[in-house]
C-alpha cells in the first residue's frame, strides 16, 4: 500500500540522485571551461558525456519540479529552504553555463550571511527548531488555605441520622448555709432543652473519561486530593457560619454569644485587651476557654503591634514558636470574616459526629457506561452537637477608647 512514509522515501532519493547530477554536470561545466581556456579542442567523447551528464540534468530537474507544483497545489505543508546546491542550480548563471559551455566561462552565487535566531519558520538562519523546550513533570495546583476547626473540636461518631441531647438553658444557684435544724433548705432550679442536631452531607464530585484515568495514573491522586480539599474548605466554613438552613450545618457562630465586656468598670482597652476579656466572659460561663480564631488578616495586625518605643508587644520577626495569645493557641483560618474574632471552650463546648467520614467513591452514572466515563465522587456525612453557646464568645475587634 502506498503511503506518505513512501513518498517521502522517494522524494528523499530524487533529491539525492538531482544533488548527484548537478555535481556532475558542475564538473563537466568547470572541465570544459578549463580546457577552453587552455586552447584545447573538445573530443568527440567529451561532448558526449556533457550532453549525457545534461540530459540526465535536465530529466531530474522536471521530475523535482512536478514535485514542487503538486506539493504547492496539495498546501498545508511548510516551505522548505534551498540548500546551497540547490540555489546554485537554480541561478542564471549556471542555467547560462550548462546551455552555452563556450560562452559562458563560470558560474558565481553570492550567498548572504544571516543572522541566526530562534525562529521556527523555514527562512535562512532560524535555529529554533532546535531548542527544546524543558518539561515540567506534575501539575502545579493553587495554594490551600490551612484547615484546623475541625482539630480544634471533640471528636464522636453515630449510627443514625440525628444527634439529640438535653442542653442546660438556666441555672439558679440558691445553695445557702442552713441556719438552723430542720429549717427548709434552699431550692436550686435546672433548665434544660431537647435540642436536635441532623446529621448533614456534604459532596460533589468530577467526571473524567476512563481513557485519560488509564493513561494518566498520576491523575487519579491529583483529582482525589482536590475533591477532598474542597470538601473540607466547606466543612471548615460551615463548622464556623452554617445557618442550619437547607442542608446546612448549624455553626458555632450562629449559636455563639455576643461579646460583652464583663469588666465594666474599665474605661480603655486594646483588641488584645478585648480578646482577654473574652476569655473572662468564657470563663463566667462556666467553660473555660481553649483557643481564639481569627482571620490571618487581623493576627497579622495583631503580631506586628509595637509599645511606644518600637518593640513587638507580644513576640519577635524570628520567633518559632505556634501562634498563642494569652497563653491559648491562635487558629488563622479565612473561613472567618476580617475583623471578626470567636473565642471559646472548642474542647468542651462542641462536638462533631461522623456518620460517614470523607471517602472517595468511583462508579457509573446513568450512561456513563457506553460512553467511558467515571463519575468520581468526595462525600461525607456529619452533624455538629453545641452542647453550650455561651461558652463560645463571638465580636468584631475594636479597641475601646476614653
Amino acid at each position: 500500500m502506498f503511503t506518505k512514509d513512501n513518498e517521502n522515501a522517494d522524494n528523499v532519493m530524487l533529491a539525492k540522485k538531482f544533488a548527484e547530477a548537478t555535481d556532475k554536470v558542475k564538473a563537466q561545466a568547470e572541465e570544459i571551461n578549463g580546457r577552453m581556456e587552455k586552447g584545447e579542442k573538445l573530443s568527440q567523447a567529451a561532448k558526449d558525456s556533457a550532453d549525457e551528464a545534461l540530459t540526465k540534468f535536465n530529466e531530474l530537474s522536471e521530475q523535482v519540479k512536478d514535485i514542487e507544483q503538486k506539493t504547492a497545489r496539495r498546501g498545508g505543508e511548510e516551505p522548505v529552504a534551498k540548500s546551497l546546491g540547490r540555489q546554485m542550480a537554480d541561478s542564471e548563471q549556471f542555467k547560462q553555463l550548462i546551455a552555452d559551455p563556450r560562452g559562458v566561462r563560470h558560474a558565481k552565487m553570492s550567498v548572504k550571511a544571516e543572522t541566526i535566531t530562534s525562529a521556527t519558520t523555514a527562512s535562512p538562519g532560524a535555529a529554533g527548531a532546535l531548542v527544546t523546550p524543558q518539561y515540567v513533570q506534575g501539575i502545579i495546583a493553587p495554594n490551600q488555605m490551612r484547615l484546623t476547626i475541625r482539630d480544634l473540636l471533640m471528636s464522636g461518631t453515630t449510627n443514625s441520622n440525628a444527634i439529640t441531647y438535653m442542653r442546660e438553658t438556666g441555672f439558679t444557684n440558691n445553695a445557702a448555709a442552713q441556719a438552723n435544724e430542720g429549717d427548709k433548705k434552699a431550692q436550686s432550679d435546672l433548665k434544660f432543652d431537647q435540642v436536635t442536631t441532623n446529621v448533614e452531607t456534604i459532596a460533589h464530585y468530577i467526571k473524567a473519561s476512563k481513557q485519560i484515568m488509564h493513561d494518566a495514573p498520576m491523575l487519579a491522586s491529583y483529582i482525589d486530593g482536590r475533591l477532598m480539599y474542597g470538601l473540607k474548605l466547606v466543612e471548615e466554613k460551615q463548622l464556623l457560619n452554617g445557618d442550619g438552613l437547607n442542608g446546612n450545618i448549624k455553626g458555632i457562630i450562629p449559636q455563639a454569644t455576643a461579646f460583652a465586656n464583663p469588666a465594666t468598670t474599665v474605661a480603655t482597652y486594646t483588641i488584645i485587651d478585648q480578646i482577654r476579656y473574652a476569655m473572662l466572659q468564657a470563663v463566667l460561663a462556666e467553660y473555660p476557654a481553649s483557643g481564639h480564631v481569627l482571620n490571618p488578616i487581623d493576627w497579622a495586625t495583631i503580631e506586628t503591634l509595637k509599645d511606644n518605643e518600637g518593640r513587638y508587644i507580644i513576640g519577635q520577626p524570628q520567633g518559632e514558636a505556634n501562634p498563642t495569645l494569652w497563653r491559648l493557641p491562635v487558629v488563622e483560618t479565612q473561613a472567618i470574616a476580617p475583623t471578626k474574632f470567636l473565642t471559646g471552650a472548642f474542647n468542651m463546648a462542641a462536638q462533631i459526629f461522623d456518620a460517614e467520614e470523607a471517602s472517595i467513591e468511583v462508579g457509573f452514572e446513568n450512561d456513563d457506561f457506553i460512553r467511558n466515563l467515571l463519575t468520581i465522587l468526595c462525600e461525607e456525612r456529619l452533624a455538629l452537637a453545641v452542647y453550650r453557646p455561651q461558652a463560645f464568645i463571638y465580636g468584631t475587634l475594636a479597641a475601646k477608647t476614653a
